[in-house]
């Protein structure tokens, strides 16, 4: 018997939802980046209370049209809720955005979302021309040029209190979680290479009690520093001013470089690392603070999504946890160990031997 056997094929969803999820993404991104600009959480943190969408327009001076459209986005996202009083729409934050998107509250990310509207954003539009280039796009961008990479990151004053507002809010997040991810107790002394804001300085000293913490950053970094984030509210927190490629650096236990190493080429890297080996004592370390890459490639997509904005911005890339293991061992450093926080940021820690 010869019969012909069918069989059906499986079933193709001829509705691209996720496609459709992606080419969307970016209007999500500045709903957010909006509503923060605006005012929109600001304004309902501070009546206390449920507003409408005409007392909203009127706190944050957007039309009411917008200001209605606008939320009802919110809505969507599930940054508002809504309740109807007398056939009336009002408005409240939700607890996510109470705590993460008021300027006021100290888990804000108000100004990582300014810093990610007003620059990173407008980097990406040239996404398409970095792959290409294999380089970054400031010049196109904002006109400035990127020889000199921090150069064009602090182009003015105003951009450079941003960058380091951005830094702040995410240390305010996850700095708990990456100075506590190994035991650091051991080290007294401790340099925090690139230490920004001193966001991190502050999470250091806060866990570990009995510890100093240097911030060794360009000088008008530590001026700003001083002006805008600490002010000498820790005795335990200091300074110190130079460049780490060039200038010696402090004497320490410990060396912190938080967010560093993904700026820079492998090259970069490891003419830094050999320098922080030179400069530590004997039995001191090294803590790298960086998103890790898993080894094969496959995620997390954040970190992928990170990688490329690395290229927009900077010299460097997102690696694994092997690929800084690489690097720190070029450099002269053993026992490297990493940890993984469950949090955008990880620790990889190597040893300089005794």
């Amino acid at each position: 018997m010869n019969e012909r056997q069918e069989v059906e094929a499986p079933a193709v969803d001829m509705y691209p939802r996720k496609i459709l999820e992606y080419m969307e993404g970016f209007l999500i991104s500045k709903v957010v980046f909006s509503a923060c600009e605006l005012g929109v959480f600001d304004a309902l943190l501070s009546a206390q209370r449920p507003l409408s969408a005409e007392e909203i327009g009127r706190a944050t001076g957007a039309s009411l049209d917008g200001t209605e459209r606008l939320l009802a986005a919110c809505t969507g996202l599930h940054l508002l809720t809504t309740q109807q009083q007398d056939g009336q729409a009002l408005y409240s934050n939700t607890e996510q955005a109470r705590l993460y998107l008021t300027r006021s509250s100290p888990l804000s990310l108000y100004q990582s979302i300014q810093y990610s509207s007003r620059t990173i954003y407008l980097c990406w539009h040239y996404l398409t021309d970095a792959v290409r280039e294999g380089r970054n796009q400031y010049e196109k961008a904002f006109g400035v040029e990127s020889k000199d990479l921090f150069e064009a990151l602090y182009r003015s004053d105003e951009e450079m209190v941003k960058f380091m507002q951005l830094m702040n809010s995410i240390w305010n997040i996850c700095g708990k979680d990456v100075v506590t991810a190994f035991d650091l107790s051991p080290f007294k002394v401790i340099c925090d290479l690139g230490g920004c804001s001193g966001a991190l300085a502050k999470q250091c000293t806060s866990a570990y009690p009995e510890c100093t913490v240097t911030i060794f950053d360009l000088p008008k970094v530590v001026d700003t520093s001083r002006e805008h984030f600490l002010s000498g509210a820790d005795r335990r927190i200091g300074y110190c001013e130079g460049d780490f490629f060039k200038d010696a650096m402090p004497d320490a236990d410990l060396y912190i470089l938080a967010r560093i190493l993904h700026d820079w080429s492998d090259q970069r890297c490891i003419q830094l690392l050999r320098r922080v080996y030179q400069a530590g004592r004997p039995g001191s370390a090294v803590l790298l603070v960086e998103a890790l890459l898993h080894e094969d490639g496959s995620g997390p997509l954040t970190v992928q999504l990170y990688s490329l904005n690395m290229l927009v911005q900077t010299e460097g890339r997102e690696r694994t946890a092997a690929q800084y293991a690489a690097l720190l061992a070029a450099a002269g450093f053993s026992n490297i160990q990493h940890r993984l926080t469950g949090k955008i940021y990880d620790a990889v820690l190597g040893h300089k031997e005794v």
